[in-house]
């Protein structure tokens, strides 16, 4: 397990290149972040958070939406593209949710315990672990370490973690050494040095913060 002195050290040094990463305010209903994240499936931010924002516009409440047709929530979102199919499986997740709360409100989430959250959104169609473990950090401030493809492809040149251990292991190993003040910044901060600079195949090397820490690098 990596020492907190190498933890401490990544942290900074990811602050110093993508700044201070403050905890996000968690007020909104978890809901808008859950539709959030189905729309930005293969498509980036820009065009997922238009199709956000012109849903809401059209249909500006979840009951709206529930009742709404699918072809109308497909015409909403079709900035974020595979429309049909997200408007699908937006309307099925509604559905899901509605017949097991008869309302859309998931402030609640914030209240119970990670293993009540996971049981609850892991049991909506659809919705991957890795989506799940986001939105609990993310929507919930719940105490996880989300792993996505980037995240683990980072942590194992960075050698915090062996490439033969599972997504699951991987996130419990992250979780286990990196202290609860520094989960939310440093899952925004390797995601986002997986996007822009730890890249597949190649890295970027001579342009990483933490080339002086990174024994791929030597």
């Amino acid at each position: 397990m990596a020492s907190m002195n190498l933890i401490a050290r990544i942290h900074a040094a990811l602050e110093r290149r993508y700044g201070v990463r403050a905890a996000r305010r968690v007020l909104s209903n978890p809901l808008d972040d859950l539709i959030l994240a189905i729309l930005s499936q293969k498509t980036g931010d820009t065009n997922s958070c238009r199709a956000f924002q012109t849903l809401r516009q059209v249909l500006p409440t979840w009951e709206q939406a529930h009742r709404a047709p699918e072809s109308a929530v497909a015409e909403a979102i079709g900035s974020a593209g595979l429309a049909q199919y997200k408007a699908a499986r937006i309307k099925a997740i509604l559905r899901q949710i509605y017949r097991v709360q008869g309302h859309f409100d998931l402030t609640f989430l914030r209240d119970v315990s990670v293993e009540e959250a996971t049981a609850f959104l892991g049991r909506l169609n659809g919705i991957s672990s890795k989506t799940v473990a986001r939105l609990l950090l993310v929507s919930l401030g719940k105490p996880v370490f989300p792993v996505d493809a980037h995240i683990r492809r980072v942590a194992c040149r960075l050698g915090l973690v062996s490439l033969t251990l599972t997504p699951k292991k991987i996130q419990a190993a992250l979780q286990s050494m990196v202290p609860l003040p520094l989960l939310f910044p440093m899952h925004v901060n390797l995601e986002q040095l997986g996007q822009k600079t730890c890249k597949m195949p190649t890295p970027l090397c001579d342009d990483c913060p933490l080339s002086k820490l990174c024994p791929s690098t030597r």
